[in-house]
């Protein structure tokens, strides 16, 4: 059995794991993790008696063809399997979703289980198109190149109704709003998820970009965030 065991997406906020999933992590004997570390630390806020070093673990780095021989071998041991993303749901935005088609391609069973999505949360409270979207990742570091990628992302959402999600390494945040800001159409709306799931902190807004511009840029210098743009959903053309 192999389960795709969520983890918290704020640091410390385990109250969106269902409780069920505490019953998949005492039913696993190995863990493929993306962070051992954080992994380890998660694991034992969900249940403080566990013993850490009775179990496997592996890095899954980039799922480099060693972890995936470990990976088959643990499977053909008969060894029940966890794999945790860094943040949210593994297999999504996430190293584990090669360890899942190997699994597949195997023939093995695998369990899902519920848990926080940083992509779906702030589709749900963007109110941008939820029909048709698209995570597009991180978008190009090279400003000229990154512009470019929002204009197609801009274009593709006026003409098709597509809501655009992408993340940026928490330091650029700032940067990548500005850039947002100066390269979308006026009448582009961004949502800007921060902290999501956080007890305190969690902000979400969408607006325009011409409003975002009357209101000034929020501060997201190393804050966990998630972007999206679209267009109104009465503005999409036929």
């Amino acid at each position: 059995m192999i389960y795709l065991i969520p983890s918290e997406l704020y640091e410390g906020e385990i109250k969106p794991i269902p409780p069920y999933v505490l019953d998949a992590v005492k039913d696993c004997q190995v863990f493929f993790v993306e962070n051992e570390r954080t992994a380890r630390r998660y694991l034992k806020r969900l249940w403080r008696e566990m013993v850490i070093d009775d179990y496997g673990w592996v890095t899954i780095h980039k799922a480099e063809t060693e972890v995936l021989q470990q990976f088959e071998a643990t499977l053909k041991a008969g060894r029940n399997i966890g794999i945790l993303s860094e943040a949210g749901c593994p297999g999504v935005a996430d190293p584990g979703q090669l360890l899942v088609a190997r699994a597949q391609a195997l023939g093995a069973t695998i369990k899902p289980l519920v848990g926080p999505s940083s992509i779906l949360l702030a589709l749900m409270a963007s109110g941008l198109n939820g029909q048709s979207f698209a995570f597009n990742g991180y978008l190009p570091i090279d400003e000229a190149a990154r512009k470019k990628a929002i204009l197609r992302l801009d274009e593709d959402a006026h003409r098709n109704g597509t809501t655009h999600l992408f993340i940026e390494t928490p330091y650029r945040n700032d940067a990548m709003m500005k850039t947002l800001v100066e390269t979308c159409r006026p009448d582009t709306l961004v949502c800007v998820a921060a902290n999501l799931t956080a007890t305190e902190g969690e902000w979400i807004r969408t607006l325009p970009v011409k409003k975002w511009k009357q209101e000034g840029l929020p501060p997201l210098h190393k804050r966990p965030v998630i972007f999206l743009i679209g267009a109104a959903l009465t503005s999409i053309r036929d």
